[in-house]
């Protein structure tokens, strides 16, 4: 393999289309100015965090990086609900990453890994409580007679065949009876 420029790329991301990436942008380039850095590489997308970066524009980019690289991103939250996995990830392959807003690098260094280990542990425990507390809810309005989930029939049947034909579950006797 031959010897390449290091990257450093810019990973931003918005959760829906009301949002704008140009906020995040502006972070990036006033960072890389005083930073001295050009940044050599942008990727943006509008997605969910809780979406697996496998199945996101992050994971290309991930894919992407090598040892020496550099990712940044405005805050650490903009990588994933699950951002242990790619801060952990990253700095076994040799990636830094700056992250903007809280002033976090995460390297090779002992103090990275630790600051890395802690996002993680908080990041479970969120994720526990909201479950929990969703579970919670769920058995409240159960408790009080509510019926949950989809009304019966709501879907129409040529969405139901739209749904199975992409999830690859399609036979042709099912949905000619669903329709």
């Amino acid at each position: 393999l031959k010897d390449r420029a290091p990257i450093v790329a810019a990973y931003l991301r918005v959760s829906t289309d009301k949002q704008t990436i140009l906020n995040q942008k502006s972070e990036v380039i006033n960072f890389c100015h005083r930073q001295e850095l050009k940044i050599t590489m942008w990727c943006t997308e509008t997605v969910s965090g809780t979406k697996k970066e496998s199945e996101r524009e992050l994971g290309t980019l991930l894919k992407k990086l090598q040892k020496g690289d550099v990712l940044i991103i405005t805050e650490v939250s903009r990588l994933s609900r699950k951002m242990m996995n790619i801060i952990h990830q990253s700095i076994e392959k040799g990636i830094t990453i700056h992250s903007i807003k809280e002033g976090y690098k995460f390297d090779s260094s002992i103090n990275s890994q630790v600051l890395a280990f802690a996002f993680g542990l908080c990041a479970e425990i969120e994720r526990t409580l909201i479950s929990q507390r969703t579970r919670e809810a769920l058995a409240r309005r159960r408790a009080q007679g509510i019926k949950l989930g989809r009304p019966k029939g709501s879907l129409r049947a040529g969405k139901l065949f739209e749904q199975r034909f992409k999830d690859r579950r399609f036979l042709v006797s099912e949905n000619c009876n669903a329709l």
